[in-house]
């Protein structure tokens, strides 16, 4: 005989299931217990949150589902922040909760909460698992939908009960997957694509926005044998980024809101746009009506709700990016686009950061860690705020799955425990977590997950002593009303080492040197703090709401 947690740990061991976050409790007992029989490794967070961040990290790392397992009631309310997150950023997430007991549903009984109710509009799918017969299927079907079409996180709740159930072995095997009503996009009709080179091969301006579709399709290699082919621009969303390496000669960097000049003025006189597994968000678009006012609008992406939700388009393909990709490679065309490319370095050549040259300037740390660690070409993830524009602006990032933040939700406190999952997900890569002293205090607890296992990660804190986004507008548009933004944090130097990490500080761009390239050699994991200059803004920016035309440069 077997019981229903038995039987869920044999079915995620054989769909290679190799590492579970979580956090125990009551209604999860049973599988906590079954789970102690198995070959698959479990990292105990110090929070819910940081399981399912650390669940993200893994799952962006990879490509393949990030597991997270919680307890009823705060357990699984716990998780809400990054089950939201991963559903606006297409993270493909298994998550299981316990639950009381079926008869006890409906009592308010202790640690109980409806988690499959509160989950329906921030999932792709959830279930709530009444007969443990069902469970194969339910997992079945939960994997499938995770990881097909646009990706997203699927919630399992599973009743004490159920878990606890005692049932005859059950084989496990694939499956047949039976899901009246959800399908699958279709490779593009030869048409579409004809139309797509025929538009752009009268184009005089044409740009490439790479979106996150790009990389959760595996379509980098394509977009960039595209790219280097036709010598269309390409610029992408922060999603995006690793779609195209850095040193592209076509790729002018990330656009939007916080994007680069160059990408922006780019967009701004397009004459064809052409934008590949994105939503048009309002960071991207600014003023719906005057994006890329004078260009021909092309959007595909693999769902279909999302096109033309945001920006009419004039052609549209409903499928994978990696199939359109490896049509319009097929087609092996090359534009003459000399004019729009010296246009291009015309505006490179006349816009660069300015910093301060007496005070650290967050630029200077990030591009002197892209110089130190270029050769090992490190996984980055980011929290929320200044220093993740920064980082996507100025890292040379090269590879996709190589660069993970919280992009729709903006998530702060994201950071540290997607390190860990990216970590876990490939223990013998370079992983370097970029955050803000704001940041950095939301789930800095997770230090003790990375000292626990002996999880190396390196950890840059970005303190000026502001929530400095939040300093920002108030400085642009607030008249420098600096109504509770200036912060104040632990020393972080001596926080590190309580918890057995090495600290290190930094108030210079000598220093700066020293301490990266300490970290780097160090066999552990390191916070780095970089006292950077309070009143460092991030330049270019578009105020919300507003068209391209109103980038503020400096």
């Amino acid at each position: 005989m077997t019981t229903g947690a038995n039987l869920l740990c044999d079915y995620l061991q054989q769909a290679g299931v190799e590492v579970i976050f979580g956090y125990p409790g009551g209604a999860v007992l049973p599988i906590y217990d079954a789970l102690f029989d198995h070959a698959i490794t479990h990292i105990v967070t110090r929070h819910e949150q940081g399981a399912i961040h650390a669940a993200q990290g893994y799952a962006r790392r990879t490509g393949k589902p990030g597991v997270v397992l919680a307890t009823s009631g705060p357990g699984a309310s716990n998780l809400l922040t990054g089950i939201a997150d991963a559903y606006i950023d297409s993270t493909p997430v298994i998550i299981i909760t316990g639950q009381v007991e079926q008869a006890k549903i409906g009592t308010d009984a202790f640690q109980e909460v409806d988690t499959y109710g509160i989950t329906v509009a921030m999932t792709k799918h959830n279930y709530q698992v009444r007969n443990v017969s069902k469970l194969p299927e339910i997992l079945a079907q939960a994997f499938y939908i995770a990881t097909t079409g646009r990706q997203g996180p699927v919630l399992i709740d599973i009743p004490k009960d159920v878990a606890s159930a005692v049932l005859e072995p059950i084989e496990i095997k694939q499956l047949p997957i039976h899901l009246p009503g959800y399908q699958l996009p279709h490779r593009p009709a030869d048409e579409q694509i004809d139309q797509i080179i025929a538009l752009l091969s009268s184009a005089k301006r044409p740009v490439i926005i790479a979106g996150g579709g790009v990389i959760s399709a595996n379509a980098s290699a394509w977009l960039r044998e595209w790219v280097g082919h036709s010598g269309i621009p390409v610029v992408s969303t922060l999603m995006g980024i690793g779609a195209v390496a850095e040193d592209e000669p076509f790729y002018l960097g990330m656009v939007g809101m916080h994007g680069t000049f160059v990408a922006n003025k780019a967009i701004a006189q397009a004459d064809v746009v052409l934008a590949i597994g994105m939503r048009f968000s309002d960071r991207v678009t600014g003023r719906p009506g005057s994006f890329a006012p004078h260009a021909i609008k092309i959007q595909i992406d693999v769902d279909e709700s999302e096109v033309g939700k945001n920006i009419p388009v004039d052609l549209a393909v409903i499928t994978d990016a990696r199939y359109a990709l490896e049509a319009l490679v097929a087609k092996n065309i090359t534009l003459d686009l000399t004019a729009w490319h010296e246009q291009i370095r015309d505006w490179q050549a006349h816009w660069s950061m300015q910093s301060l040259p007496e005070h650290l300037h967050p630029v200077d740390v990030i591009q002197l860690l892209g110089e130190l660690t270029k050769a090992t070409d490190p996984v980055i993830v980011t929290d929320v705020g200044q220093h993740q524009i920064f980082a996507a602006r100025f890292f040379p990032h090269q590879s996709p799955r190589h660069f993970i933040t919280s992009g729709g939700l903006g998530t702060m406190g994201f950071g540290l425990p997607a390190a860990i999952g990216a970590k876990m997900a490939e223990p013998n890569s370079l992983v370097i977590l970029i955050t803000g002293d704001g940041s950095f205090q939301m789930n800095l607890r997770e230090m003790q997950t990375l000292m626990e296992n002996q999880i190396s990660v390196k950890i840059v804190v970005m303190n000026n002593g502001y929530l400095g986004m939040v300093r920002q507008w108030q400085d642009i548009f607030l008249e420098k009303r600096y109504a509770e933004s200036k912060i104040s944090s632990p020393d972080f130097v001596r926080l590190a080492q309580a918890y057995g990490l090495l600290g290190l500080r930094a108030t210079n761009i000598t220093d700066a040197h020293s301490i990266i390239e300490q970290a780097i050699a160090y066999d552990g994991s390191v916070v780095m703090e970089f006292m950077v200059q309070e009143e460092a803004n991030v330049y270019p920016m578009i105020p919300a709401g507003e068209s391209y035309d109103a980038m503020i440069v400096k």
